[in-house]
């Protein structure tokens, strides 16, 4: 297996440039997510990976080559699409081993092949069976098995799982990730779910218009983020956020009932600031600067949404089964310490 070195890649349509000098390193044997929202280049950047994007500057190296100017089928990447892509009239065996069936393989090799990815993808009892047969995490593990015979050096994902329902989307995580786990390839996956990227990846990056917000761990992404962008995508539910001012070293949040917080060191000169906390470090407390507008009970968890006086809406994370009724007048209170600062203009984190 290989990893993937990308340096200063740019793409352009036209005069329209999508992806904007991306220098990224992938190690070896790493799951790699790219996450961000609709329109932000992951599936691009991807495609330009795979070679069904042409690379406008910049160079791509696979395992030491550059192959930013070779044909896909010879850069050593298989891809797993959204859409299963499978043949109706093939048996599960013959849509996996067709790839190597028409590059000429030998009918005990194909057999073979077949027959590991099977192992590993649990599709023995369904190789003699038509795609039509088989349900829809069925069918992707078949599409995955596809790309396991070629022996790809980089696995690469493109929203996989965004056709599946909720439980085969789980499912299908967990599926993926013993899969890594095994055979210990190189993998890219694309999603726009924060939820896949902090249980699949070893390593993360955040996209944005065409530009790499930040790259990390999960957690590091989630406990240190580099800019309000981050913090507010990494993390379900989202980090609630409140306009604040600093005047003389003090900052005052409106949104809190006029709270005040000390301002960081690295914060210079007065002006407006943004205070982010995360639900699950905010409580419901005694008092009526604020009203709960509805509590979603979820068993082991609640989240409860709170509107405050300026009706910015705060979330709130609760491991009990009490919830106040809509309309219920509350507080609420956090720490601190696990208050985030964020420079209003440029949304660059202020530590």
């Amino acid at each position: 297996m290989s990893g993937l070195q990308l340096t200063d890649v740019i793409k352009r349509y036209g005069k329209t440039q999508v992806i904007h000098g991306i220098d990224l390193t992938i190690e070896d044997g790493k799951f790699c997510v790219f996450v961000g929202p609709s329109g932000c280049g992951k599936s691009t950047l991807l495609r330009m990976v795979a070679g069904l994007e042409e690379t406008t500057e910049g160079t791509i190296d696979i395992g030491g080559r550059d192959v930013t100017r070779a044909d896909p089928a010879a850069r050593g990447v298989a891809m797993v699409f959204q859409t299963y892509a499978l043949y109706p009239h093939m048996t599960v065996a013959e849509n996996m081993g067709f790839g190597l069936k028409m590059n000429g393989y030998p009918k005990a090799e194909i057999a073979e092949k077949v027959a590991e990815a099977s192992r590993i993808l649990k599709l023995d009892d369904y190789l003699a069976r038509k795609p039509k047969t088989l349900s829809g995490g069925q069918r992707q593990r078949v599409a995955i098995g596809r790309a396991i015979v070629r022996g790809p050096e980089v696995f690469l994902f493109d929203e996989p799982l965004s056709n599946l329902d909720a439980e085969l989307r789980v499912e299908m995580r967990v599926e993926i990730a013993r899969l890594h786990k095994e055979i210990g390839a190189t993998m890219i996956y694309v999603t726009h779910d924060q939820v896949e990227a902090m249980t699949l990846a070893d390593k993360i990056v955040v996209l944005r218009a065409g530009y790499i917000e930040q790259v990390g761990a999960p957690l590091d992404l989630y406990n240190d983020p580099d800019n309000k962008f981050v913090a507010g995508f990494i993390g379900s539910p989202a980090m609630n956020f409140f306009d604040g001012v600093n005047a003389g070293g003090l900052i005052t949040v409106s949104a809190l009932g006029g709270a005040e917080f000390a301002a960081p060191l690295s914060m210079v000169g007065d002006g407006p600031v943004t205070v982010g906390v995360r639900p699950n470090k905010v409580t419901l407390s005694e008092g009526d600067t604020h009203r709960v507008d509805l509590s979603e009970r979820l068993g082991g968890v609640s989240y409860h949404y709170v509107s405050a006086a300026d009706g910015s809406r705060i979330v709130v994370e609760a491991h009990d089964q009490e919830a106040p009724p809509p309309g219920t007048p509350t507080g609420i209170a956090f720490d601190v310490a696990d208050a985030y600062f964020f420079d209003t203009k440029s949304e660059a984190r202020l530590r």
